[in-house]
C-alpha cells in the first residue's frame, strides 16, 4: 500500500518567496496586480479555514499531473545582473522547494519587474 504526500501550492509559494527573498541580489519579491489578486484570494481562503496566511507575494505556484510549476515576480539590486540574479533565484528555489517538501520542481520562472539603483 502506497500513502501519497500532498503539499498544497501555498506552502509550496511560502516555501519559494522564503528561497527566492533571500537569494543575493534580490531586493524585495513584486505581487503585480495578477499576484496581489491570488495573494488577496489564498489569504481570504485560509482566513476563513482559521489560518494565518504564509507570506508569498510575488509567488505563484501550479501543480498538475505531478508537475509543479512556480512563477516569481522580483526586483533586483542595481549593483547586481539581473539575469545572474534570476539564475540563482531559479536555482534556490528549486533546491529549497524539493529539500522542504519533497517535490520536483518542473519548472521556475523568473520575471524582474524592476531594478533598485545602487545608492551611491
Amino acid at each position: 500500500m502506497s500513502v501519497e504526500h500532498v503539499v498544497a501550492d501555498p506552502v509550496i509559494a511560502s516555501v519559494a518567496a522564503r528561497a527566492a527573498i533571500t537569494t543575493p541580489g534580490v531586493v524585495r519579491l513584486e505581487p503585480g496586480l495578477r499576484g496581489l489578486v491570488t495573494a488577496w484570494t489564498r489569504a481570504a481562503r485560509q482566513r476563513w479555514k482559521g489560518l494565518d496566511p504564509a507570506p508569498a507575494d510575488g509567488v505563484r505556484v501550479r501543480t498538475a499531473d505531478g508537475r509543479v510549476t512556480i512563477q516569481i515576480d522580483l526586483v533586483t539590486a542595481g549593483a547586481d545582473q539581473a539575469a545572474a540574479v534570476g539564475r540563482a533565484v531559479q536555482r534556490s528555489v528549486t533546491r529549497f522547494v524539493a529539500e522542504q517538501t519533497g517535490l520536483v520542481v518542473d519548472e521556475v520562472t523568473v520575471s524582474i519587474m524592476d531594478i533598485e539603483p545602487a545608492v551611491r
